[in-house]
C-alpha cells in the first residue's frame, strides 16, 4: 500500500515535469519545490551557484543560511554529494544537484529529520530539477545557436548584395553554403506571418544552419518577408522551388514573387525582380508569381551623357562618407523605417545622414521625383559619386530631361505603361499620375480626383499587379513609375 503510494507521488511529480515541457516557456522549479513541501510536510528552496536562492516555498527560513554557508560552498564546489545537519530549530538535509560545479544546492528544512521515503522523494525532486535546469540550457543553447545561425545567413546574403563573392565565402570558412558554389540563383521571396518564419527556417535548415542549397533569410525590414534565395538548376523543379510553392498552395495567406535567374555577383537585382513579382503576386487567385521580364531604363539610356548627368548631380558627395552614401542608397528606395531596422540603426541617425546629404546637395528627399533621379544617378554611377566617368571639358553638361527625350527611352516608357492602355486601365492612369503628383500622398490623391482614399489604394493594388511593380510595400518600383510618366510627357528628339 505504501508503495503504491509512493509510486502515486512519483507519478504526479512526473505529471509537473511533463507539464513544464509541453509548455515550452521554460524550466520552473517552484512547482516541484512547492509539491515536495506539501509531501514531507518541510520547507524547501533552491541555492543557486552564486549561493543566492533562486526559488524556495513561502515559509523558508532564510536566516539559517549564513550558517550553511561552508556547506553550501563544500556542495557547490563539487567536494560533496549531498549533507545532514542542524540549525537552531531546524533539521537541514542539502543535496547538490547536476554534474558540472558551481552546483545549485537543494536545501531542505524541517522540524524533524525526514523519513526515508521522505529522503527518496527529496532526491528524485533534485534529480527532476537538475533536468529541467539542463534541459533549459540546452534550449537556451539551441535558440543561441539559431540566433547566430540566422545572423550568420543574413551576413552572407547582405555579402551578396553588395556583390563581394570573396567576403561571402570568408565568412562562411568550413562550412562553405552550397549556394556559394552555384553559378546562379533565384530569389524566392516568401510572404508569410512574421510568426511563421523562425519555424519555416528550422524546418528546413540542415545540420550546418543552411538550407541545403539555399538560403533562408528573414528580412528585417519587412517582418512578413522571408527570403529564399535557391541555386538556379534542375534540382529547383524537384527542390525548394517546389516546396515554397507548396507552401502558399497549402496556406491563403501566403504569397510568393520569383525572379528571373542571376549570376550570384547580381543578386541585388534578383532581390529587386523578386519584390515586384511578390507585389504582382498578392494579387492573383494562385499567390504565385514569377518576375515578367522587362528591360530596364540605365542601358537604354546614351552611355556618355548619361554618366556625365550622374557625376554632375553625385559630385557633391565625393567626401562624404561611405557610409552616409551606402545609407542614402538605400533610403531612396525604401522607407526610413526600413532602413534603420535593415542596418540596426536609429531612425533618427538615418534622418542624420540623410540631412547631410540633402544640405550637400540642395535637394529635398522627401520629394519622390528627387528619390527617383538620385537613384538613377547611383544606378548609372554604380553607387560611387565619380561613378569611375572621366572628366568631359568643355561640353555642357546635359540634363535629364535630355537623356529622356531619346526614343529608346520613350519606347521604355510606352513598353511600361501599356497595361494601363484598356478602359479600366485609363482610370489607374490618372490615379497613378495624380499620386505621384500628390508626392504618393493617397488622401491628396483622393481629395485631387474626387475619391475615397480606399479607391485611391485599390487602383495602386490593382497597378501593382498590372504593371509587376512593387508600389505599396517597399515602395521599390516606385521610381519606374516616376521616370515612365516623366518620359511620357516629353518629346522625342528628332
Amino acid at each position: 500500500m505504501e508503495a503504491r503510494a509512493h509510486t502515486g507521488r512519483l507519478d504526479e511529480l512526473l505529471h509537473e515535469v511533463r507539464r513544464q515541457m509541453s509548455r515550452g516557456t521554460g524550466a520552473d522549479p517552484r512547482p516541484v519545490l512547492d509539491w515536495l513541501g506539501r509531501q514531507i510536510d518541510a520547507d524547501v528552496a533552491l541555492v543557486g551557484s552564486a549561493g543566492a536562492v533562486e526559488t524556495s516555498t513561502a515559509r523558508f527560513p532564510r536566516q539559517i543560511l549564513p550558517s550553511l554557508e561552508p556547506t553550501l560552498s563544500r556542495l557547490a564546489g563539487g567536494q560533496m554529494a549531498a549533507a545532514a545537519t542542524e540549525s537552531g530549530a531546524f533539521q537541514v538535509c542539502l543535496e547538490a544537484l547536476g554534474p558540472r560545479a558551481p552546483r545549485p544546492v537543494l536545501v531542505v528544512a524541517g522540524t524533524s529529520a525526514p523519513t526515508r521515503e521522505a529522503a527518496s522523494l527529496v532526491s528524485h525532486a533534485g534529480s527532476l530539477i537538475a533536468l529541467l535546469d539542463r534541459a533549459q540550457d540546452a534550449d537556451t543553447t539551441f535558440r543561441g545557436y539559431q540566433h547566430k545561425a540566422r545572423q550568420l545567413r543574413f551576413a552572407v546574403f547582405s555579402a551578396l548584395l553588395a556583390g563581394d563573392l570573396t567576403l561571402a565565402r570568408r565568412m562562411t570558412t568550413g562550412a562553405v553554403p552550397a549556394l556559394l558554389d552555384a553559378e546562379r540563383l533565384r530569389i524566392h521571396l516568401l510572404h508569410c506571418p512574421s510568426e511563421d518564419r523562425d519555424r519555416l527556417a528550422q524546418t528546413y535548415q540542415d545540420g550546418s544552419g543552411y538550407h541545403g542549397t539555399g538560403l533562408m533569410v528573414h528580412c528585417p525590414a519587412f517582418k512578413e518577408h522571408l527570403i529564399c534565395l535557391v541555386a538556379d538548376g534542375p534540382e529547383v523543379t524537384q527542390g525548394q522551388g517546389t516546396e515554397l510553392r507548396r507552401l502558399v498552395r497549402d496556406n491563403p495567406h501566403y504569397a510568393l514573387g520569383i525572379s528571373s535567374p542571376y549570376p550570384l555577383g547580381a543578386t541585388a537585382e534578383a532581390y529587386g525582380q523578386a519584390l515586384h513579382a511578390l507585389a504582382a503576386a498578392r494579387h492573383t487567385p494562385e499567390r504565385v508569381a514569377a518576375y515578367l521580364g522587362r528591360t530596364p531604363l540605365v542601358p537604354l539610356l546614351p552611355h556618355a551623357e548619361a554618366g556625365t548627368w550622374a557625376r554632375a548631380l553625385l559630385r557633391p558627395l565625393g567626401s562624404t562618407p561611405r557610409v552616409t552614401l551606402d545609407i542614402t542608397r538605400l533610403a531612396v528606395t525604401f522607407p526610413r523605417s526600413a532602413v534603420a531596422r535593415l542596418l540596426d540603426i536609429s531612425r533618427n541617425t538615418v534622418s542624420h545622414h540623410l540631412g547631410r546629404v540633402e544640405t550637400t546637395l540642395g535637394l529635398d528627399l522627401g520629394e519622390v521625383r528627387t528619390r527617383a533621379a538620385l537613384d538613377l544617378a547611383f544606378c548609372l554611377a554604380g553607387g560611387q559619386p565619380d561613378g569611375g566617368f572621366g572628366t568631359e571639358r568643355g561640353r555642357p553638361e546635359p540634363t535629364l530631361d535630355e537623356l529622356f527625350r531619346t526614343e529608346p527611352a520613350h519606347a521604355w516608357a510606352r513598353e511600361f505603361l501599356r497595361p494601363l492602355q484598356d478602359t479600366r486601365g485609363r482610370d489607374l492612369y490618372a490615379t497613378l499620375r495624380a499620386w505621384i503628383d500628390a508626392n504618393t500622398d493617397a488622401q491628396r490623391t483622393a481629395r485631387h480626383l474626387g475619391l475615397s482614399r480606399n479607391t485611391v489604394r485599390a487602383h495602386l493594388r490593382a497597378a501593382e499587379h498590372l504593371l509587376s511593380r512593387d508600389l505599396l510595400t517597399t515602395g521599390s518600383g516606385i521610381h519606374d513609375l516616376v521616370h515612365a510618366l516623366h518620359i511620357t510627357g516629353l518629346r522625342t528628339v528628332d
